[in-house]
């Protein structure tokens, strides 16, 4: 017979294992040499950085900018006026595109040792390296949110700035004082809106702090009642259109970064929404206004003058979110219905086509009107577009956020490597791959 063993279990529970550490990364050298300094390996320049107005005034100057040799004049202004960090003619302003990528490449690397990601300090060295070499001979850029923020915590160490930013203690997303110590990264921020005042306005300040710190917005406005429908005092709802000209008017005069560009921005709104036909038509009506203003003598030659200053619906991208059964009601030219938001009965019928009519025409008009890049409306063709019932606010909008250009205002040749013809027009064809 075995032998009884007694065995004592501590009341104190454990303490688990120490979660193991993965070994971390390790990195070849492709483009770089060991002890070569990539910034070596360039010719670099002294410029002038200069950007005038329509009129020929001088709206931005920077003198002796440190750029390479063979980088374009447009990729200089852009640089010197949109991503250099601190105020210029002070000691504090940062002197060109050594200075710039210095501080992005080091902050990133000094995260990745900081925080376990490089088998070696000899792979972080590396990866430095490589990631300079790329950047400065123009292989590859960041978005411009990584050029605004990365690394000017070492510029402006006590800034107070707010901002969320993610709590490793709590676990948690926070809204507090950050500085630039927990820079915002991402380019494209997807966001919900209930219909509820508060929750409009929630947005207006959640889009107003992303636009600060340089990203872009995008949201689907199809969960508001539309200007038909009633509220629940007596009176008729605003509709998405009114609240749509105070979000444009935030994009418009907050600047991206805190620097001379204007926000980025989305809209969408569902084909069988009530207001569908007025949201085709905003920008369309907006634009005639412009081009009234301008020929009674009024500035038209620009975003910013005086005619297209002074109408809604100017900074943001709209896209219309289409679903298989309206291209089936149109190609089987069959009757398709809009849907109150409230309680889904039926509000107008119109013909498919005929619904379909203002779209091309829109696009039509967009085409002929000097200011193109303002007027865009975006019809996604898909296979399968009916949202599942677990489908959140986010997910359809992120659907078409991702196919679109982001900002009517500029294009990718905004950043660092955007002085390449190629890249232009391959950004130019993949803004309209969804309209074929």
């Amino acid at each position: 017979m075995s032998e009884l063993k007694t065995v004592t279990v501590s009341a104190t529970p454990s303490t688990p294992a120490a979660k193991k550490r993965a070994p971390g990364l390790s990195f070849g050298r492709f483009f770089t040499k060991p002890g070569v300094s990539p910034y070596d390996e360039l010719e670099w320049d002294l410029r002038l950085a200069q950007i005038t107005d329509a009129q020929g005034n001088v709206i931005f100057e920077q003198k002796d900018v440190e750029i390479p040799k063979d980088w374009s004049m447009t990729a200089t202004n852009i640089v010197a006026s949109k991503y250099l960090h601190g105020k210029v003619g002070t000691p504090e302003r940062e002197t060109g595109v050594r200075q710039l990528v210095t501080r992005v490449a080091e902050t990133i690397r000094d995260w990745g040792l900081s925080q376990g990601y490089f088998k070696t300090p000899e792979d972080g060295a590396t990866f430095h390296d490589e990631l300079v070499h790329i950047l400065v001979r123009q292989y590859a850029a960041f978005n411009s949110p990584v050029w605004f923020n990365v690394g000017c915590d070492r510029i402006e160490p006590n800034s107070d700035a707010r901002n969320w930013h993610w709590n490793p203690q709590t676990q948690q997303v926070e809204f507090g004082v950050t500085g630039y110590k927990t820079p915002q990264c991402s380019a494209c921020f997807i966001n919900s809106v209930k219909d509820s005042l508060d929750s409009i306005l929630t947005l207006a300040k959640t889009e107003g702090m992303l636009f600060k710190w340089g990203s872009g917005t995008g949201t689907n406005l199809s969960t508001l009642r539309s200007s038909t429908e009633g509220l629940s005092g007596g009176g008729t709802a605003s509709g998405p259109l009114s609240f749509m000209k105070g979000f444009d008017a935030f994009a418009g005069v907050i600047k991206s970064g805190g620097k001379t560009r204007r926000a980025a921005k989305m809209v969408i709104l569902n084909v069988d929404h009530p207001d569908i036909v007025d949201f085709i038509e905003c920008k369309m009506k907006e634009e005639a206004k412009a081009h009234t203003l301008a020929a009674a003598g009024y500035d038209g030659s620009s975003p910013d003058s005086e005619a297209y200053s002074s109408i809604f619906f100017q900074n943001a991208n709209n896209s219309v979110r289409v679903t298989d059964d309206f291209m089936y009601a149109v190609l089987r030219d069959t009757d398709f219905s809009t849907k109150s938001v409230n309680d889904g009965r039926v509000m107008k019928t119109y013909s498919a086509k005929e619904l379909l009519k203002p779209l091309a025409h829109f696009e039509e008009h967009r085409a002929h009107q000097r200011q193109q890049s303002v007027q865009r409306i975006y019809v996604p063709r898909r296979l399968s577009l009916q949202p599942r019932k677990s489908e959140s606010a986010e997910v359809r909008a992120q659907r078409h956020f991702r196919r679109g250009s982001l900002s009517p205002r500029r294009r990718r040749a905004d950043h660092c490597a955007g002085n390449s013809r190629r890249q232009r027009r391959l950004s130019h064809r993949n803004d309209h791959a969804q309209l074929a």
